[in-house]
């Protein structure tokens, strides 16, 4: 399966997000905000970055940018979690970068599905 890092301030969110990708059978990294965030997906390569939008340190869209920026993490899809599902909140995660967009709250099993399907759309294209 995957490698994801979950990037999310808000613990309860995050344990969710790693509990259910891990029962899916993917290994999840973890990161408390939008810097630590940035470090890890150097570190470890994730093969998809799930990241809040409102964290510390470093918003998801500041995230998304540094990650497509860079040489080492640029073809890793990145997925922005947010609460808010206006037009103009999902164009700034576009602008970033950010390869889709998933409303909170969700279900443990549409996060499973949209995962999936995300996954394997990255694993179509190119390099």
């Amino acid at each position: 399966m995957a490698h994801i890092l979950i990037a999310e301030d808000e613990r309860d969110i995050r344990e969710l997000v790693v509990f259910t990708l891990g029962f899916a059978g993917h290994e999840v990294t973890q990161a408390a905000n939008g810097e630590e965030a940035v470090r890890l997906a150097m570190q470890v390569k994730p093969d998809l970055i799930l990241t809040d939008v409102r964290m510390p340190k470093m918003t998801g869209y500041e995230v998304c940018k540094q990650i497509k920026a860079s040489d080492i993490t640029k073809h890793v899809p990145v997925v922005i979690l947010s609460a808010k599902g206006q037009d103009e909140e999902k164009e700034l995660g576009r602008a970033s970068g950010a390869d889709d967009y998933i409303l909170k709250p969700f279900a443990p099993d549409e996060l499973q599905r949209r995962v999936a399907e995300i996954l394997q759309r990255a694993s179509s294209q190119p390099l």
